[in-house]
């Protein structure tokens, strides 16, 4: 049990202190409102929701990175910096990949909305 805690402890931490993530979160809303509205399919929702796992855990992974390497080298070192781009390069291409998934599945949909 003391594991969940701890795991909700380095959530809520990343929740308040990483402006991207509320961003992530925020996208999230939208995306399950929108998926609400258009009914998406069992399978739509099963990528919807593993890409949005994809991307909230990748950018608590980049903030664990952030975090380690600040506590390592805190001052400004080309390594550490390279250590941080890399990770935030891993959200990135998270980001991306849900992107182009929740394209895939709404752009139809609302093309077919607007037609309608």
């Amino acid at each position: 049990m003391r594991s969940f805690v701890y795991a909700f402890h380095g959530l809520c931490f990343a929740i308040k202190s990483q402006h991207n993530l509320l961003i992530h979160l925020s996208m999230v809303f939208l995306v399950v409102v929108v998926g609400m509205f258009f009914t998406l399919s069992q399978n739509e929702w099963i990528v919807v929701t593993l890409s949005i796992g994809l991307v909230i855990s990748t950018e608590i992974i980049n903030t664990a990175i952030e975090e380690l390497v600040d506590m390592i080298h805190p001052n400004k070192h080309p390594n550490a910096g390279r250590i941080k781009d890399l990770a935030a390069g891993a959200v990135l291409v998270s980001a991306i990949a849900a992107a182009v998934a929740g394209l895939i599945i709404f752009v139809p949909k609302i093309i077919i909305w607007i037609g309608n």
